[in-house]
């Protein structure tokens, strides 16, 4: 019988979810517990044994790879039956119905969809028209802003009552101009694609019971990923029917920058009372240690629904933990530990993967495989050479060394922006062409005869060049990549900017400062007579970044940030640069909620590994071009001893204070942020003005609970709304 061959091999738990058909649902599907079968035979089994026509089912994912994927699977198992099944991302469902029935909105079904470079160019035509400099006012920042509100569904209306400082009233006024030249221009951008679907279904109820009775289930997978519009869409779809089944792990939620909201996968239960609740606890991917140590870390999370994984394989290696002097032994200990299990195990490379928090992290690892000779791929990014902020400061090296470099000056005559544009640079390339000369001599040419404000912008920006060029053989090549940072005004401009994106960039931009220190020091007194230090170092930078031939090669070692490797497993996994203000990241310092979702994001790192698991941190790493002594991350102290297999090379006489006191179960780190306080929580009351040691200024809004848990919601003047324990929040009266 079919319904016997669309469960068969499915364990109890998992039969339950296929099974259970009618009414809310929530799977909680914990990480490797085999979620994607699980959603593929629901799917098939609603069609072929309940016998629901699969244009009646609607299943969500979050990715187009993923939904092509589970059609695919679903086809398999039932062939042409599935051919009518609407399953895709959000916003590709939401296009297929704006394409029909956007028109009750008075807007034409032939709509364009904006990306955010399209999106940008708006704002910045906003600008220019209202009388202000794209250069002060940065678009991207609005851009984001509005971004942030329609994630939440907040229209420019509300977004303009809500505003809680100068820049957010900005933001919401330019909201609404922004809206009205996408109308104007009869484009959507892609956060338009669900609130207009919303607004849709909230106007015009007749549409919304259109779609509601066309598809009487709906799924939805990652539901932990969901924002609030996301929900909102959700909620209505499945008014009627509440035949909603969504699938998701609260422990593995890890977009909160991205508008995800926890919270939405948390109280499902509170919006559908009746909903059956569906536990996926048997892990299919890892072994037992690595999933009681991944376990142990997220269950001090105080947001979360308590689950506990398990596996019948039975042993499996304890999670090895390596305690490095610094980051450079870290990279060494880890390739060499790959080079080794690939050479005497015969392991393939494209079993290790290496996992990090943030992609300035990268480059000490590259290296090290580069000079293992390993093949290796960036996912889910660019390796760190190749990053656009670093190609422009090598641009701006390359420039010094040979002021004949067209390509380079290309690069950067506009970087950061100084108002030599493109007409401008037009003109010089037709004068270099007709002269024989190179662009940056007919750019002084075409100065001299150019207007007074040109002649200044151009004249400027040689000058930089020529004194930049002048400090070359007298400064370390830190310090000169530090000063022409400063002074090309490339970081002021990604301060100004101010967008995680930005910031991210900035990071980049000082490790490569760090680069450069570690390359002075590894050749000291050993360069190539009559080359210089800058050309030593471009030669090499040159060849790190000149790495095509590998990308064909199909074994290579991973490396990516742990949000990059949610959904993928390895064999073997290093999770490295476990450390205070790294993991857990410095932004989330103090913020109850912050350092939640870190942990969450521990968890999915740990995860990923199916047989071995190796942690490192540094005690000393050399981070933006300065040395700092690092503190282990409090989530090692989390992972249950008996679990983890120490191998530790500290200094004389530093291994105990580096190694979790030789594991003994207490830190010698103080994680609290504690605060000595002069009254009881009673005189914490919503409208009392703070000052927090990371966020700034803000005004209590709400006080959560009271003892030693107490949490309370502050709007801050500079990132808006912060949930922190107050235990933990460090708080002044402003």
């Amino acid at each position: 019988m079919l319904a016997d061959s669309l469960i068969d091999g499915l364990n109890a738990e998992q039969r339950r979810a296929v099974e259970t058909t009618e009414g809310p649902l929530l799977v909680l599907a914990g990480a490797g517990s085999g979620k994607t079968r699980v959603l593929t035979s629901r799917i098939a089994y609603l069609i072929g044994v309940c016998g629901i026509p699969g244009s009646g089912l609607l299943a969500v994912t979050f990715t187009n790879k993923a939904a092509g994927e589970m059609k695919e699977r679903v086809e398999k198992l039932l062939g042409p039956e599935a051919s009518d099944l609407a399953i895709g991302t959000f916003h590709s469902i939401c296009v297929r119905i704006l394409r029909r029935d956007i028109g009750h909105l008075g807007r034409s079904r032939g709509f364009v969809i904006y990306d955010d470079t399209d999106s940008i160019g708006v704002i910045k035509q906003a600008l220019k028209r209202e009388g202000l400099d794209p250069k002060t006012h940065d678009p991207k920042r609005i851009r984001w802003r509005i971004d942030q509100w329609k994630n939440a569904g907040i229209l420019p209306a509300q977004a303009a009552q809500e505003a809680f400082d100068i820049d957010d009233e900005l933001s919401a006024r330019f909201y609404g101009i922004y809206q009205r030249m996408l109308l104007d221009a009869n484009a959507l951008d892609f956060g338009d694609l669900l609130l207009q679907t919303v607004e849709l279904f909230k106007q015009l109820p007749r549409v919304l019971e259109y779609y509601q009775r066309r598809w009487q289930y709906v799924l939805v997978d990652e539901f932990q990923d969901t924002n609030g519009i996301q929900l909102s869409l959700v909620n209505l779809l499945a008014a009627n029917h509440r035949n909603l089944c969504v699938v998701g792990d609260p422990d593995q939620s890890i977009y909160a920058w991205r508008g995800a909201n926890v919270r939405n996968i948390l109280d499902f239960e509170e919006s559908y009372s009746e909903a059956a609740v569906i536990k996926l606890e048997r892990n299919y991917r890892s072994t037992q240690p690595i999933l009681s140590g991944a376990s142990a870390v997220v269950s001090n999370n105080i947001e979360r629904k308590e689950k506990k994984l398990f596996t019948e394989q039975e042993g499996g290696d304890l999670i090895q933990f390596f305690e490095a002097d610094d980051d450079r032994e870290e990279a060494s200990w880890v390739i060499r530990k790959i080079a080794t299990a690939a050479s005497q195990d015969a392991r393939a490379f494209s079993n290790f993967a290496i996992l990090y928090r943030t992609n300035a992290q990268s480059r000490a690892f590259e290296e090290e495989l580069l000079k293992y000779n390993i093949p290796y791929a960036v996912v889910g990014g660019v390796r760190f050479y190749d990053r656009a902020e670093v190609k422009d400061a090598m641009a701006y090296l390359r420039l010094l060394m040979n002021p004949q470099d067209d390509q380079a000056l290309l690069r950067i005559v506009n970087k950061p922006a100084r108002g030599i544009g493109k007409t401008t640079v037009d003109r010089v390339g037709v004068l270099a062409a007709s002269r024989g000369t190179s662009l940056g001599e007919a750019l002084a040419e075409f100065a001299r005869e150019a207007t007074a404000r040109t002649q200044g912008k151009i004249q400027a920006f040689l000058g930089l060049l020529d004194e930049l060029r002048s400090e070359m053989a007298s400064r370390p090549l830190d310090q000169l990549i530090g000063k022409l940072l400063e002074r090309s005004g490339y970081l002021e401009a990604l301060a100004k900017e101010g967008t995680p994106e930005a910031e991210a960039r900035r990071d980049n931009l000082l490790e490569l400062m760090a680069s450069a220190r570690d390359f002075h020091t590894a050749n000291e007194g050993a360069l190539d007579e009559g080359r210089s230090e800058l050309e030593l170092f471009l030669d090499q930078v040159a060849l790190i970044s000149d790495l095509d031939t590998w990308e064909d090669r199909t074994e290579k070692v991973s490396l990516m940030t742990v949000h990059s490797s949610k959904g993928l497993e390895f064999p073997a996994v290093f999770l490295v640069g476990m450390e205070e203000r790294i993991f857990p990241h410095a932004s989330s310092a103090g913020d109850a909620e912050g350092i939640e979702e870190e942990r969450r994001l521990c968890y999915v790192a740990m995860t990923r590994a199916m047989e071995q698991l190796h942690i490192t941190h540094a005690a000393e790493r050399r981070r933006f071009g300065e040395r700092n002594f690092q503190s282990p991350s409090r989530f090692l102290d989390e992972i249950p001893s008996e679990l983890v297999e120490v191998l530790s090379r500290g200094r004389a006489g530093g291994k105990q204070a580096r190694s979790r006191s030789s594991r003994g179960g207490e830190s010698n780190f103080d994680y609290s942020y504690s605060q000595e306080t002069s009254g009881g929580e009673g005189d914490i009351q919503p409208g009392m003005r703070v000052r927090h040691p990371v966020f700034g200024e803000g005004v209590i809004m709400e006080t959560i609970g009271g003892g030693v848990n107490q949490k309370l919601k502050i709007r801050f003047a500079r990132v808006g709304v912060k949930t922190v324990m107050l235990r933990f929040a460090n708080l002044e009266m402003a």
